[in-house]
């Protein structure tokens, strides 16, 4: 991947597979299986010693979305379950950190909400079901979580992370234009639309755009070097961003935006006086492009995607709420911790629950709000522990450059996609590394 022409024909490569898959839709499921299986032969054969468990892992969490949204996962948890065991693995060869214990501890404040629903009386619950549901995101969170706990790694390699987890992002938005060449065609009105985002849930679609936005974006302005690749990346951020705002779910593209103005603000304030006088050119060429981004959207969705921003209708008629209707989900889950403050009213139980306040049954998009109804004041200590260890690494890990665009990522994207997909989990336990901009004098994969 060092080479722009390996990069370009990876491009290519990932491009290839979107085409062959609208064409022999099967070929997803063999894609889906291939990718663990490969993943773990690579892993094996090198014996994770350069943390090749976290390329690995972030190729499984760009691909995510495309299998659920092609057919080649074999559950909606597929992706989450193969990052769980893909990270134990590599804790078998690498080891971890005894610190990163605080992330079990985190585990067990989930027990007390899990035994509330196994005691729990409510018939019309899949119990098991439910549990995996909800619990399946906290513990691929905690799990990849230890992995990563003070792990060293060059911040070039972590680079390479990036790079692999656009790989398949590239794959989503080739499929997505073959899928919905003509976005003036299906665009009708301003709520979310499955038809540009390849039939599958807008919310998670934006969500991986989104991080595409932001991946795509790191790799323009500070991998690129030559102008092949400033080239080849700025077309790529184009595109993502183009089909990421055209899916009308607005919380991806906001975070992915989010994520940009917070690297870029860090790079600055890092910064000499030469390198702010670049980041202020980065920042003028990224305006340009955006509102030339946003401009072409516009006449493309007949200027309904302003008022999808605006909280509008078609007519142009403000909405009553600006959340897509998380805002009663939200208010409802707030009323069933202060009925259960302490144990919560089990995990998994919420969707069911809401129907009496709802009228239906309804998931929760809100994680933060889902911890406190469902695990209570457990839920609450459980949160803490998420908000607080990674900015008490960070004191001592100021050479990661990311740290504040991928903590977001995670604290905006579980708050109105809850964790659907690993996504949210893997870019938070990313966090946790222990970053070096410079190679040292020895380098190992040993932890701190």
């Amino acid at each position: 991947m060092k080479k722009t022409l390996s990069y370009s024909h990876l491009v290519l490569i990932h491009a290839a597979i979107a085409l062959a898959i609208f064409v022999v839709p099967f070929l997803s499921k063999i894609y889906g299986l291939l990718v663990p299986v490969l993943g773990l032969l690579f892993i094996v054969r090198n014996k994770n010693k350069n943390n090749e468990v976290l390329l690995v892992v972030a190729y499984l969490v760009g691909v995510e979305v495309f299998l659920r949204m092609t057919g080649g996962n074999f559950n909606n948890e597929y992706v989450k379950f193969l990052v769980i065991f893909f990270m134990l693995i590599g804790m078998i060869y690498s080891n971890f950190s005894i610190n990163a214990s605080v992330y079990l501890v985190f585990l067990l404040l989930l027990i007390p909400g899990i035994l509330v629903t196994t005691v729990s009386e409510n018939l019309n619950t899949d119990i098991r079901k439910a549990l995996v549901f909800n619990l399946s995101g906290p513990l691929c969170l905690a799990i990849a979580s230890i992995y990563m706990y003070k792990r060293r790694i060059l911040f070039s390699n972590l680079q390479n992370v990036l790079i692999v987890m656009g790989l398949p992002i590239i794959t989503t938005i080739t499929y997505l234009f073959l899928y919905n060449p003509s976005v003036r065609d299906v665009v009708t009105g301003t709520q979310s639309n499955f038809e540009t985002s390849g039939g599958f849930g807008p919310n998670q679609v934006s969500t991986i755009l989104g991080l595409g936005i932001f991946i795509f974006f790191s790799q323009f302005a500070l991998s690129s070097k030559s102008k092949k690749e400033i080239v080849l990346n700025s077309i790529l951020l184009i595109f993502v961003s183009y089909r990421a705002i055209a899916t009308f779910s607005r919380g991806g593209v906001i975070t992915g935006v989010v994520m940009i103005i917070c690297l870029l603000f860090l790079l600055y304030y890092l910064s000499n006086k030469r390198g702010k006088n670049k980041v202020g050119l980065i920042l003028l060429l990224i305006s340009v492009l955006g509102m030339g981004i946003w401009s072409y959207t516009s006449s493309q969705t007949r200027g309904l995607i302003e008022k999808r921003y605006a909280n509008k209708d078609a007519k142009g008629r403000e909405k009553n709420d600006r959340l897509g209707g998380r805002e009663a989900i939200i208010g409802a889950d707030l009323e069933l911790f202060l009925e259960n403050p302490i144990l919560g009213i089990g995990a998994g139980m919420g969707k069911d629950i809401r129907k009496e306040s709802l009228g239906q049954s309804v998931a929760a998009h809100n994680e933060i709000s889902r911890m406190l109804s469902e695990h209570g004041l457990f839920g609450i200590f459980g949160f803490l522990i998420l908000f607080i260890v990674p900015f008490v690494i960070y004191i001592n890990n100021q050479q990661h450059l990311y740290f504040f665009s991928f903590f977001l990522f995670w604290l905006l994207t579980i708050n109105h996609a809850a964790m659907r997909i690993a996504a949210p989990a893997f870019v938070y336990a990313l966090t946790l590394l222990s970053v070096q901009v410079k190679i040292p004098e020895k380098t190992s994969n040993n932890l701190k």
